[in-house]
Formats: structure tokens, sequence, C-alpha cells
């Protein structure tokens, strides 16, 4: 876990009870989808990172060097909990993300690639996002997921992403963890970004978590 000497918005303890929340909530999303795609899903010990907002996408560009190009699906949430959260794969991975739902996969359908990588993003992102709000007694609504299905990773922080993320003066929470789809030789990154508008809720809300036990 890192956190930005220059944020002071969360202590060390609120992050470290953030991490075992998101630690639930992606065991949960990665649960719902083994259960719609029968495939075990691996996932990395989810990392908190608190920052200045002007410092998240140079952030996710470092994350994801290793590609030459991703394709990102991008779905905004609101509620108390509010943010954007980024699902970030290879762009190599489009045609075996199509096998998941449909063992012959039409591989050569552009249609059918998008129309997997925004059912895979839209599961998984709802399933993460949800459980965390559900574990810290909120509820969200979605926008409709939003594909750029070729990202250089060179140019991402000029056409990667919405508005959502701007803002040199904001404090953002950065959530990240890698997954693994077992047998598909698949794997990705989500980014889960929770807006300054969220701070003061969340900081409570952890709180209250913690203090059920």
């Amino acid at each position: 876990m890192n956190i930005s000497p220059s944020v002071h918005t969360f202590s060390r303890d609120e992050a470290a009870i953030l991490q075992e929340v998101m630690n639930i909530a992606f065991g949960k999303a990665s649960a719902d989808l083994a259960r719609v795609i029968d495939i075990r899903i691996e996932l990395s010990v989810p990392q908190v990172e608190l920052m200045t907002a002007d410092g998240l996408l140079p952030r996710i560009k470092e994350e994801t060097k290793v590609y030459d190009a991703l394709s990102i699906i991008e779905q905004n949430f609101w509620g108390k909990f509010s943010g954007s959260a980024l699902l970030a794969f290879p762009s190599t991975a489009k045609k075996g993300l199509i096998t998941l739902f449909d063992e012959e996969g039409e591989e050569d359908s552009p249609l059918l690639e998008k129309e997997t990588l925004l059912e895979v993003g839209n599961i998984l992102i709802g399933a993460c996002v949800g459980k965390v709000a559900e574990l810290l007694g909120d509820m969200v609504s979605f926008s409709p997921p939003r594909l750029n299905p070729h990202v250089v990773i060179n140019n991402l922080a000029q056409e990667a992403v919405s508005q959502q993320l701007d803002g040199a003066d904001k404090t953002a929470v950065l959530m990240k963890t890698v997954f693994h789809f077992e047998d598909k030789d698949i794997s990705g990154f989500l980014f889960l970004v929770a807006n300054q508008d969220s701070m003061a809720w969340l900081q409570t809300a952890l709180n209250n978590f913690m203090a059920k036990f």
C-alpha cells in the first residue's frame, strides 16, 4: 500500500481498512464473474494509493506500461461512494475474451469483441463497486460503460478517460488489482478512483465498518 506524504485526507489505518474492504469486494466480483463464465479468476492483493488527481493518469500509465496498447472500459458510479472504474486489458486479449462466453468464438467479429468487452466490464465493475458500497452501507448507480478499444499507452492521458479524473487540486483514492483468467492466459487491471466528493463520507464509513468488529 502506497500513501503519498503530501496527501493527509486518510490515515494509514483508514487506508488499511479500505484495502481489507476491497479484498472482500474483489473476491465477490471474482465469484460473480466465475458463475457467469464458469472459469476461475485469480486476483492480486488490492493496493490503495492516495494522491492528487493530476497524478492519476501518470500512475495508471506507469502500471500498464508493460503493454503497447490497451482496451479500456470506463464506467462512472454515483452514490455516497462515487468515482470512476477503469478496466484495462491488453488489446491482444479481445479475441481470447470472446471464448469466455462462446467456445466457438466468432473471433473475426468486431461487434462481438465490443459486446464481450462491455459485458465483462459490466459484470466485474458492477460486482466490485457494488460490493464495496454494500459493505460500507451505500448503494450506487452506474453510467453505461464506455469502451476505448485501442489506447496507445504513450497517449493514455490524452485519449483514454473522462473528465471525471481531471483536477490537479483534488484528492483521489486509487484502488488497483491485477486479475488473471485461469487457463486462458488473459490478464488485466482494474482501477477504482473515488473522487473528492466521497472523501468525508468514505472516512466515516470506514471507521463505522471497523467499529462492527
